[in-house]
């Protein structure tokens, strides 16, 4: 992709001037849009991830972000050809986006979109509202269609929509709220991460434990998340409370903030772990420190992907991975996996990996790279996009 051009809302404006360019390279240039709620993490790099769908193609991506201020860092990591910040707060995209649906009506009057892909429902919303323009909806949680509004909108709509979700959890979840929408038109798209990159920024294991001030000599497990009940931090330190007895010379690590940090240290306390529980906050780019760890535990409850995963997958770390959601997709053969909030299970799992010899280790990390590179880097899930059944016809388009 080449350096983005970047546009403010009132850049739109002073642009759409009533006589249009009707040149022939301006006809037959193939453009994609990709309407962003925000740039907030990990929105941003969701952007990169689909614009670097089109790299080495005849597309060129204009990525739009409803809300948030121009941002030139932003713009420049998301990768795409052209990036639109139309500065709305979040209070300007409620009801009925009369303003939204406007703005984007307007950016293609400038320009043909041969379709576009939209994150989440508001976008969805808004990206619909342009007659003629083909939407493929991402979404990257569950329950999105939980509102019979929604449901109804979605069905009315459904000639010029096709949705993607983030794992075949997500994607079975849309197909159960929506039964009447064609199948064929709800599929999945994984997540993807740059590998060679994160693998280039990770910190060695001695440096990174320094950084986080965590003890060289001890075996350590490691949760990185919210504190929050989704993640399901209380069966962690359950199945961690078990295992002590019998490994003393381990300690647990929790990365992260949320509303449940006091509740969750309480716990810790109440269960005689205190001393053996770190909890260090949230800490900016928290993968390039994942080395200083022995292994990674995910408890979540319904994870709809699990990006942490591949972060912790990069790093080589063996994996207890819960069950549910799209977590097991992720991890695949990778991880040892329990029951959502069976923490006897869990700590089994534990012992497991802290009883796992070099060579084992060694095997789970070709494993994963091999995953890695084959469900999850770009090149791979590029390959799955463009196989996608519902894309419009896009004749003689070099890929």
């Amino acid at each position: 992709m080449i350096k983005s051009q970047i546009v403010t809302s009132a850049d739109i404006t002073e642009a759409l001037m009533p006589e249009q360019d009707t040149s022939e390279v301006h006809q037959n240039q193939k453009r994609v849009l990709q309407l962003c709620h925000g740039y907030g993490m990990p929105f941003h790099d969701v952007a990169r991830q689909y614009a670097a769908l089109f790299k080495d193609t005849e597309f060129k991506v204009t990525t739009v972000f409803l809300t948030g201020p121009k941002d030139e860092f932003i713009a420049n990591t998301v990768d795409s050809d052209e990036v639109i910040f139309l500065e709305n707060t979040s209070k300007d995209i409620r009801g009925l986006k009369l303003k939204q649906i406007k703005q984007i009506r307007e950016l293609c009057q400038k320009h043909h979109y041969s379709f576009c892909i939209a994150h989440r429902f508001k976008p969805i919303y808004i990206a619909t509202h342009v007659k003629g323009l083909f939407v493929i909806g991402i979404h990257h949680a569950f329950g999105d269609y939980s509102r019979w509004t929604r449901r109804l909108y979605a069905n009315r709509i459904q000639k010029n929509l096709a949705l993607i979700g983030v794992s075949n959890s997500v994607r079975d979840d849309m197909r159960a709220s929506l039964p009447s929408f064609p199948k064929e038109k709800i599929a999945t798209l994984y997540n993807r991460i740059d590998i060679d990159q994160h693998a280039a920024s990770l910190l060695a294991k001695t440096e990174a434990r320094e950084a986080l001030d965590l003890p060289k000599d001890k075996y350590i497990f490691a949760n990185v998340g919210r504190l929050h009940p989704d993640k399901d931090q209380s069966t962690l330190l359950k199945a961690f409370a078990a295992i002590k007895p019998y490994q003393t010379n381990s300690v647990l690590v929790i990365m992260g903030k949320g509303k449940l940090e006091q509740t969750l240290k309480e716990e810790a306390n109440a269960l005689g772990i205190k001393k053996q529980v770190i909890f260090t906050g949230p800490i900016p780019e928290a993968s390039k420190y994942f080395k200083a760890f022995d292994s990674f535990v995910l408890s979540s409850d319904h994870e709809p992907f699990g990006m942490v995963l591949l972060e912790a997958m990069i790093a080589g770390l063996p994996m207890a991975v819960c069950n549910s959601g799209g977590a097991p997709e992720v991890a695949g053969v990778c991880g040892e996996s329990f029951s959502l909030g069976d923490a006897e299970a869990l700590a089994n799992r534990m012992n497991l990996l802290m009883k796992l010899t070099e060579t084992e280790k060694e095997n789970i990390k070709q494993s994963m790279m091999i995953r890695l590179y084959s469900h999850f880097s770009d090149t791979a899930v590029k390959a799955a996009f463009w196989n996608l059944p519902f894309l419009p016809d896009l004749e003689n388009i070099n890929i």
